[in-house]
């Protein structure tokens, strides 16, 4: 058994063909495809968060809006770049959301991911400190975010507003449960490790920040063995769970093949390049008859060790369309690949 979800970038430009031309397209778009998706039998709806891009950017309103019009699947993010949140705000942020939605977030973090602003986040206000890189700041905020999520106190309290009690305060509202719903997306076998020695689940997507010539699947596989391996040494009380993400696209109407039957042709191996000036691995998308992609998924060893699968999906072509390709998965794909 695997859980499915989607995964949605949120991309909206008015431009020729695109059904999403507006930012709140592209909310509105994705709150009715949670509720299509839920409907299908899909168990989770992810978004990405990407700033100064016209994607989605916001998560918390979406995902509690999301959250009061569904009422099973679960709702999450993939991922919120770390250095431009305030950690606290958004622990207030996450567990509003998470208590709308009874329980129902998993909330994939990060340091992020090459973006269109140079430095993003420090017009949000904020900088890595002195000795700092992005990562140690990204880092050191989610920390503080988890600590303030599971209870701790973070503020001194003021004894004349407290009836004269003193110590520290914890962050309102708490959602319970919340803490073991948070995930790390990680981009290396390294942080995988990192990832869970500090008791987070494990979020991989399409790329690695390393390769060593084996196939992206392997490599990804490794991830997930290092990363059971730590967490097992690292002596957690509970199961994490591990999901990985890859773009398929079944071609069962017409409509599938005008849109993907050529890309099908082109893009059904992995690429590597530079990115940040670091050698990529790129895992590459799976389109073709159903019971191809079924075959070819079912050898994909980093999809067979995960525990969950996140789809990727075209969402500038629409609610209708994306619909239909996740049932397509459901119907055609995952019975054949022995999801479920």
């Amino acid at each position: 058994m695997k859980k499915l979800g989607f995964l949605s970038f949120g991309h909206y430009q008015d431009v020729p063909g695109s059904l999403v031309t507006s930012a709140s397209d592209a909310l509105l778009q994705t709150i009715e495809l949670a509720v299509a998706a839920e409907d299908i039998g899909f168990d989770g709806a992810y978004v990405r968060v990407h700033h100064f891009a016209p994607q989605l950017a916001s998560p918390f309103p979406l995902l509690a809006a999301m959250g009061a019009r569904t009422g099973r699947i679960e709702l999450g993010t993939g991922v919120i770049d770390m250095r431009y949140e305030n950690p606290l705000y958004m622990a207030e942020d996450a567990a509003a959301a998470d208590l709308i939605s009874g329980g129902r977030l998993q909330l994939g973090l990060s340091r992020g991911s090459p973006e269109t602003a140079l430095n993003g986040y420090e017009s949000f206000g904020y900088a890595a400190g002195d000795g700092q890189t992005d990562a140690d700041a990204a880092r050191e905020k989610t920390g503080l975010f988890r600590a303030a999520i599971d209870g701790a106190g973070v503020a001194r309290a003021n004894p004349q507003m407290t009836g004269g009690a003193e110590g520290a305060l914890a962050i309102e509202p708490q959602s319970p449960g919340l803490a073991r719903r948070i995930w790390w997306g990680s981009g290396s076998r390294a942080t995988a490790v990192w990832t869970a020695e500090q008791g987070m689940n494990l979020m991989s997507s399409t790329l690695l920040i390393e390769d060593t010539g084996v196939p992206f699947d392997e490599l990804q596989a490794e991830q997930i063995r290092a990363y059971r391996d730590a967490w097992a040494a690292a002596g957690h009380d509970w199961q994490p769970r591990v999901s990985v993400s890859r773009s398929v696209f079944p071609l069962v109407t017409g409509e599938d093949r005008r849109y993907f039957g050529l890309r099908g042709q082109v893009d059904g191996k992995d690429q590597v390049g530079r990115l940040e000036g670091t050698l990529a691995r790129f895992g590459r998308s799976y389109i073709g008859e159903p019971d191809k992609i079924a075959e070819e998924l079912a050898a994909d060893a980093a999809v067979q060790a995960a525990d969950t699968v996140l789809l990727t999906i075209p969402n500038q072509l629409g609610v209708d369309y994306n619909a239909r390709l996740l049932d397509s998965v459901v119907r055609y794909v995952a019975p054949a690949a022995g999801w479920r």
